[in-house]
């Protein structure tokens, strides 16, 4: 590992004392005292750096987090998949001091304890509305909301527009109830996310190496009469065996539900000759991955090739085309329009040529698409980390190809971290 100085990296400067010309470490998930691998509190001082320059660039004073993967960036927190959805949890960072933090019920106490980064006087029980099962007459949102107005008070930022990424609507209502303005707070921290330090390009590496292990499984298991809903067990044990800490969804999609593409899984039996595609969507220490890959069952047709062949050119002259100063709009022109491949408009293409963010989001910046990058080009910089997908379907209705590649952007192009093979079509277990 490289020995990154936060300070030089708060605006997204990679530091000088990486060498790009080394590959990006993958090391094993222990820690060690004989060579230097994820440094997290450096890790955590970079993320606050980053949220920290991202309000100051901003017009607001403070920013209110329900997403938990901006609580997590901006505190180093998480308890885990359950929590996801409950919009339960949140954090408060003025950027004037440390982070305020409520948990679910005893999860503070266990903080207090076991996060020694964290300020124990700001870790705090919280409870809310959990998506509306407490009614907003139980006065839970009016109570946070004045705890939350005292404390912008205390921080000097009250008057200030206070930013707020996702919330339910009564806590919304709540905030403006007590007079403070509310704005979107996703766009500063997506503004914070959309540079990655060096110990979050290892994680992402190590992130997308678990995946290239439970593709090696995949291959292996892609027989006749296995089950697409089999493979998602088989990957999911794989994963979680390999360190992953969320198996987020995998999609599984074959034979005849190639095309149009259902991003899902189902009982459907693989049978010989089948053209089949997954996405391994998980996460390592909460650094996900987007990963596509597709393999045939035996043996392939010439249509199956075919459409694997358009899809590889794709995704190749859009990796060629990465690097700094490129803007999105470029890449996204060279991708096929939505009639070309057999959908009606680019809204019911969108995801198909496609390019996003990864960290510890699924989506973050940038996004890449002819529905949204021509209006809106977004220029590409160096320490960004992102996935392009591509799919083709194939011209006799058996089956499409979906190959999807993870790159860092380097000063000089970008470096691709997902390795599981994907130059010509996989044949798993050819006979």
């Amino acid at each position: 590992m490289p020995n990154d100085d936060n300070a030089n990296m708060i605006k997204g400067e990679m530091s000088p004392n990486w060498n790009w010309t080394r590959p990006i470490a993958a090391p094993g998930h222990m820690a060690v005292d004989f060579e230097e691998r994820i440094d997290f509190d450096r890790l955590r001082g970079y993320r606050v750096a980053r949220t920290r320059w991202a309000l100051q660039k901003s017009e607001l004073g403070a920013v209110l987090c329900f997403d938990n993967n901006n609580i997590r960036y901006i505190t180093g927190s998480v308890i885990g998949e359950w929590s996801r959805d409950k919009i339960c949890r949140y954090a408060l960072f003025t950027g004037n001091s440390e982070p305020y933090l409520w948990d679910f019920g005893s999860a503070a106490t266990h903080h207090r304890l076991f996060s020694p980064w964290l300020d124990p006087d700001r870790c705090k029980a919280g409870m809310l509305g959990l998506r509306g099962s407490v009614a907003e007459e139980a006065g839970l949102f009016k109570q946070a909301a004045e705890e939350i107005k005292q404390l912008l008070q205390a921080e000097g930022v009250a008057d200030m527009p206070l930013g707020v990424d996702i919330c339910e609507p009564p806590m919304m209502f709540a905030l403006q109830a007590v007079g403070l303005e509310i704005r979107d707070g996703q766009q500063t921290m997506l503004d914070a996310r959309q540079i990655k330090s060096m110990d979050e390009i290892v994680l992402l590496n190590m992130s997308a190496a678990i995946v290239d292990g439970a593709y090696q499984g995949i291959a292996e298991a892609l027989k006749p009469g296995v089950r697409e809903n089999e493979m998602v067990a088989l990957a999911s044990k794989l994963l979680y065996e390999s360190g992953s800490d969320d198996v987020e969804a995998i999609n599984a999609v074959s034979g005849e539900r190639c095309s149009p593409h259902p991003h899902n899984f189902t009982d459907r039996m693989y049978r010989p000759g089948d053209q089949a595609f997954f996405d391994v969507i998980q996460s390592y220490l909460g650094y996900r991955t987007c990963y596509y890959r597709t393999l045939n069952v035996g043996s392939s047709t010439p249509a199956q090739e075919d459409a694997y062949r358009r899809a590889r050119e794709w995704i190749d002259v859009a990796i060629e085309m990465v690097r700094p100063g490129m803007t999105t709009d470029k890449i996204a022109a060279k991708w096929p329009k939505a009639t070309e491949f057999g959908f009606a408009n680019e809204m019911e293409a969108f995801g198909l040529q496609f390019g996003h963010g990864v960290g510890l989001a699924l989506h973050e910046r940038p996004i890449i698409s002819r529905l949204v990058s021509f209006e809106n080009p977004f220029e590409i910089e160096e320490g960004m980390v992102f996935a392009l997908e591509t799919y083709c379907p194939a011209a006799d209705g058996n089956g499409a190809a979906r190959i999807e590649e993870e790159v860092v952007v380097t000063p000089d192009g970008c470096r691709v971290i997902t390795l599981f093979p994907a130059q010509e079509l996989f044949i798993a277990n050819r006979y």
